[in-house]
């Protein structure tokens, strides 16, 4: 699902947050920033479903910093105020660039960067594809069994 949003509005953020949470699936945003001319993507994934794409994925997504260890501008992002847009709350990590989405106190979904988005959904459903717990693993080698003779 793709949405368009204007980050500065209030309103607009609140429902765009609410929409992910109530589909239960990630959404891709493009926030249209005032006063610049370029649109910045991000992808807004449920926590359920973050949770669960990384509790497949068989590492972490190679940030920056990972894949380049030597990089020279090792900045970290600037320090600000939690967001609050209605009832949720935007705190943005200075680490790893994700910002998470809180309602009442709880993390409900986090923004990430699209190809970390893309990167995770991939290696988990790899990984959880080729999983089969011990008794699916052994009826399946029993079935195998059975068709050789």
């Amino acid at each position: 699902m793709d949405v368009v949003a204007g980050y500065a509005v209030d309103d607009e953020m609140e429902k765009v947050l609410g929409l992910a949470e109530a589909v239960g699936e990630p959404v891709t945003v493009t926030f249209m920033w005032e006063g610049r001319e370029k649109a910045e993507r991000a992808v807004l994934v449920p926590a359920a479903t973050l949770a669960l794409w990384e509790h497949w994925a068989p590492t972490a997504y190679p940030t920056p910093d990972t894949r380049d260890e030597e990089r020279a501008d090792t900045e970290e992002p600037e320090l600000a105020h939690p967001t609050e847009f209605g009832a949720f709350t935007l705190f943005r990590r200075r680490a790893g660039g994700r910002t998470a989405v809180a309602r009442g106190g709880v993390v409900v979904a986090e923004l990430l960067d699209p190809d970390e988005a893309r990167w995770l959904q991939e290696q988990a459903r790899d990984v959880r594809q080729g999983f089969m717990d011990p008794k699916q693993k052994a009826a399946f080698e029993e079935f195998l069994a059975r068709q050789s003779s």
